[in-house]
Parts: structure tokens; sequence; C-alpha cells
């Protein structure tokens, strides 16, 4: 059952009950760990709401990057081994895995293809497919990196995540507005200063 905008909000509710029982008593634990009622009138329906923006928060352990790269374009690209592709400003929202509490972001990412190419909006899907799981910053970033090498095959591979966490500040030492910045170099970006140089020049401009 695809829970979109054509289901109704009983019938939503019902597939949750039935597919999803143990999880809607977890978020009524939850509520009540808290100190909140989750029998009053304005949580009654919070337990379904969760356990349905869980499958859209948390939707990247139902895809496989391999499924995302699978399509690739070689014909006329064996001119192109020393040109930098890339997609930056890649906006995303993730949760952490330490404190469960979101982190959000741009993702920057450029390889040297090696007679394979990619649709753009394939690192967008790539960097969503991590990004909808609970992990660290530096775990996503290097996955991005890996999945690229691995399936691709290219020359080299840079990832740079820039990421605001709400763990910072909201709790701790409550440092809003603090960014956390990762890197993730494979191949040529990582044993050849120009090449890797090259592709921090792109992200500024």
């Amino acid at each position: 059952m695809q829970l979109n905008h054509k289901v109704t909000k009983e019938q939503m509710m019902q597939h949750l009950n039935e597919e999803y029982p143990e999880a809607i008593e977890l978020v009524k634990t939850m509520l009540k760990l808290i100190g909140d009622d989750p029998t009053r009138e304005g949580l009654l329906d919070t337990p379904y709401r969760v356990v349905k923006s869980w499958m859209e928060i948390y939707g990247g352990y139902q895809q496989d990057p391999k499924d995302i790269l699978s399509t690739s374009f070689e014909e006329g690209m064996e001119h192109m081994t020393d040109e930098i592709v890339m997609c930056k400003n890649i906006s995303f929202t993730s949760v952490c895995e330490h404190h469960m509490l979101p982190f959000t972001g741009k993702a920057h990412i450029g390889y040297l293809p090696n007679k394979k190419v990619i649709g753009l909006s394939k690192l967008a899907r790539l960097t969503d497919c991590f990004a909808n799981r609970l992990q660290i910053q530096e775990k996503m970033c290097a996955d991005i990196a890996d999945s690229l090498m691995a399936e691709l095959e290219p020359d080299g591979v840079g990832v740079i995540i820039e990421a605001s966490h709400l763990c910072m500040a909201c709790r701790g030492v409550k440092k809003p507005g603090a960014t956390m910045t990762t890197s993730a170099m494979r191949g040529k970006f990582k044993s050849q200063p120009q090449t890797r140089n090259e592709f921090l020049l792109l992200i500024k401009n």
C-alpha cells in the first residue's frame, strides 16, 4: 500500500496499525516519557504521523546505491578523463545517530570520469540515499565517495559536506550557527594536489 495523497487518513492509520503496531506503541511511550499525555486531543494522531514520517526520513535504507548508479553513459567519453564533472550545493537533511536529531547542509560532489558518466540527478539521488539514514556526517561523506568509486570506477572522486547540527544548537554546548565540514578524497583527488585544488576552487566559485 502506497501512503500517498490519495490515501485517506483512516486508511493510513489502519495500514500503520497493521504493519507497525509496535512502532505506534513506541511513540506513545515516548510521549509519556517526556511528560505528556498521548491520549489528549492534540496528540491522538501524533504516533501515526511520526511513524509515517519515518518512512520518508529513513527511506535510504530501502535504496541501493548500485541501482541509482546503474545507468551510465560511455559513448564519446574517451577524451574526458582529465575534466572534472561536478555538482555542488546539493541540499539535504539527515539524522545524527548519536542523538537522533537532524543535521542539514549541502554536499559538493565531483569526479574524474574514466569512460563513464552519470546523469547529474544521480548525484543528488545518491546524496539523499545516504542522507535518509541514521549516521554521522563523516560516514555519509565517505559512503558517497566510495559508492561512486565502486560503481563508476572513475580516476578520482571528491566529496565535501557542510552542515549544521541541531544537537549542537539545542543541547550540549548550544552553539547555533556552527557548521561542520567533512571531506572524502579518492583516486587523483587525493594523490594529485592540482586536481584537489581545482575541485576546491570550483566549489568556491
